[in-house]
């Protein structure tokens, strides 16, 4: 195995964690961090493929080889868009807790109604 392969084999493997984590559990609070394992993967595959070897920053001297700025904007956007839905999943886990006084998928159908 190459070097240069190691970070997508580590976004894989992140992405391939986070969806064990979803489909095992039956605790929200678990897969709740799943998701967010997962989407961390997700921005390192994008950081991977936003790097050229031997580029400048996004403001070159002209001809300059330069990094696509454009997947640099889409991973900040998506680690901002990523920690508000964790945050509001997980204020969902605590109302389904303070319902139900467990975390449990299965306390769900208890709402029902």
């Amino acid at each position: 195995m190459d070097l240069s392969t190691l970070p997508y084999v580590l976004s894989f493997l992140l992405v391939m964690i986070g969806v064990y984590c979803v489909l095992s559990n039956r605790d929200l609070i678990k897969i709740i961090f799943g998701l967010s394992i997962s989407g961390c993967g997700v921005n390192l595959l994008f950081v991977q493929l936003g790097y050229v070897r031997g580029a400048s920053a996004p403001v070159p001297p002209l001809g300059a080889t330069v990094v696509d700025p454009l997947l640099q904007a889409f991973v900040l956007t998506a680690i901002v868009i990523e920690f508000g839905l964790t945050m509001f999943m997980l204020s969902l886990a605590m109302r389904v807790f303070n319902a139900t006084g467990d975390t449990d998928t299965r306390a769900l159908r208890r709402l029902q109604g």
